[in-house]
């Protein structure tokens, strides 16, 4: 982890974490749009949408990783405040402070339903209708704890071992392979998982399915 001094100001993190955390819905709910207009076979379709992923997370992490971490995600920002914490560093190791946790979280979410958004104008979806999609069930949230957690400790060993230029590119893979061996297709993400309540598409997820 970075010292504080040397990061840039908080509102330049935050504008990084929206734009970023738009991009990412942008790519999981176009890429769905499009895959599901090309393929009739649902198998294809995942295919397409978790290779999209991959490649549009990582290249992602890249361009706003020296910026604000490149979060994207709420659990990653709690998990960040978590182990400054319990490594008795505090503020000092340059970790996120409570108050930037939440910040984070805000402007991801706002992100995360912005992307889902410009998704639907690029893909002529209508923006008013909510997803139908029901993801709730006890195998699904079984597999979002699996997701959720081996991500939060992927990107936390690397940064431990000293590997972290190696994130954008383990992130990517690991999501996409999550795809595959979750039966939830790893949403891992709370606020991702709020922007897919905004697009009734491929990637949707309805508004009763998300609180678990």
């Amino acid at each position: 982890m970075s010292s504080p001094d040397a990061r840039p100001d908080l509102g330049r993190r935050l504008a990084a974490e929206l734009v970023g955390t738009a991009s990412l819905v942008a790519v999981v709910v176009g890429s769905g749009i499009m895959a599901q207009r090309l393929s009739d076979d649902v198998g294809l379709q995942l295919l397409a949408n978790s290779t999209a992923t991959v490649f549009g997370l990582t290249a992602l992490i890249w361009v706003f990783g020296p910026t604000s971490g490149a979060h994207f995600n709420p659990a990653v920002s709690f998990a960040d405040w978590l182990m400054g914490r319990l490594a008795g560093g505090g503020r000092a190791s340059g970790a996120l402070t409570g108050a930037e946790v939440g910040a984070y979280s805000a402007a991801q979410v706002v992100g995360g339903v912005a992307g889902a958004v410009v998704a639907n104008l690029m893909f002529e979806v209508p923006v008013t209708e909510l997803a139908s999609t029901d993801r709730s069930a006890g195998h699904l949230w079984l597999s979002e704890v699996v997701a959720t957690a081996g991500l939060v400790t992927l990107i936390f060993a690397l940064a431990r071992t000293g590997r972290g230029g190696l994130s954008a590119p383990a992130v990517g893979f690991y999501i996409g392979a999550a795809y595959w061996f979750t039966s939830s297709t790893s949403f891992a993400n709370p606020a991702v998982t709020v922007g897919r309540v905004f697009s009734d598409t491929f990637a949707g997820i309805a508004p009763a399915s998300v609180p678990p």
